[in-house]
């Protein structure tokens, strides 16, 4: 079983406009894990795995989506120069997920000690238990620093399973913290009730699962969205956000395992994302789900890539953590 950390990456391609600050985009600011000793304001890692999502009986592609993230973000212009470090994949091989979630806390942990955002390119959403392995072994987070967790998703991806799949992540970090006699801080806006069982409702409740329904998440509900958000940020110091692209609606976000047939639109998720970047507090932002097997003209791409650079100069325009 072959795990491969810092993979290396192809070049970041894209529209060029001609030299000066002011012409800037994502692949012109990007460089991969051999410039890893230069300053940097933001870094990728790619989690190529679809293993989850196959365990979890979904629709099997995400493994190409750190490729397609990349190639949608890297044309987008930038307001302002930002040196990214692409630190390369983690491949997740002969369906051994479990080895993939621990190399990819590995690689996390480090660069989230270094104090800038980090964005995991996902991947099915058991991405986001690797995202939090890493979380989890930072000098922060060792020091005593409160771990907030804040999923836009549909579903709670609460599943009590024999084995670990994309739909167990958040259970395995609540029984980690658990062992460790903590309570996990998980909030999730976005639930479509249709898609969740009962039981993952009481698994909700029985752990103190904060969420927020997708009706309730309309542009009419936009002050409830922002108290949710604000009372989250109030009560951690560091920030895990998740972005489970099947929160957008099905027309926005197509090419998922699941996707929505309400969904939130992106005019929230885009206010979200740029609320807890403002925050200063965002530690490690992974984005998954995205199946570019079956996305249509790019558009869950384009999405994704929208909302990490929304993430990202909003983040990198606050004072550095640490």
């Amino acid at each position: 079983m072959t795990m491969a950390a810092d993979v290396p990456v192809p070049g970041w391609k894209g529209r060029s406009d001609g030299p000066g600050a002011d012409r800037l985009r994502w692949h012109h600011m990007v460089r991969t894990a051999a410039g890893r000793d230069e300053p940097w304001d933001a870094a990728f890692v790619g989690f190529r795995s679809d293993e989850g999502v196959r365990r979890n009986q979904g629709r099997p592609g995400a493994a190409g989506g750190p490729g397609a993230l990349r190639a949608a973000l890297a044309s987008l212009a930038l307001p302002a120069p930002l040196r990214a470090l692409d630190a390369g994949d983690i491949a997740v091989t002969c369906g051994d997920l479990e080895a993939g979630q621990r190399r990819l806390g590995e690689a996390v942990g480090p660069l989230v000690d270094e104090g800038r955002p980090v964005v995991v390119l996902g991947g099915g959403h058991e991405a986001a238990y690797g995202s939090y392995l890493g979380l989890a072994r930072s000098r922060a987070v060792r020091a005593g620093a409160r771990l907030g967790v804040l999923n836009l998703d549909a579903h709670f991806d609460l599943r009590d399973d024999p084995t670990p799949s994309s739909g167990t992540p958040f259970l395995q970090m609540a029984r980690d913290e658990e062992r460790g006699g903590r309570l996990l801080d998980y909030r999730v806006l976005g639930i479509s009730r249709p898609s969740n069982t009962e039981r993952l409702f009481r698994t909700a409740g029985r752990l103190g699962v904060r969420y927020l329904e997708d009706t309730d998440c309309g542009l009419l509900g936009l002050d409830r969205v922002e108290v949710f958000v604000a009372a989250f940020l109030g009560g951690c110091d560091l920030v895990h956000l998740s972005i489970d692209l099947d929160v957008l609606p099905a027309a926005a976000a197509p090419g998922v395992s699941a996707p929505a047939a309400y969904g939130v639109p992106m005019e929230i998720v885009e206010r979200v994302c740029a609320t807890v970047a403002a925050s200063g507090k965002l530690a490690v932002c992974d984005v998954a789900e995205l199946n570019p097997e079956l996305d249509i003209d790019g558009r869950t791409a384009r999405a994704g890539a929208r909302l990490i650079h929304r993430v990202l100069t909003g983040a990198v325009a606050v004072p550095r953590r640490g």
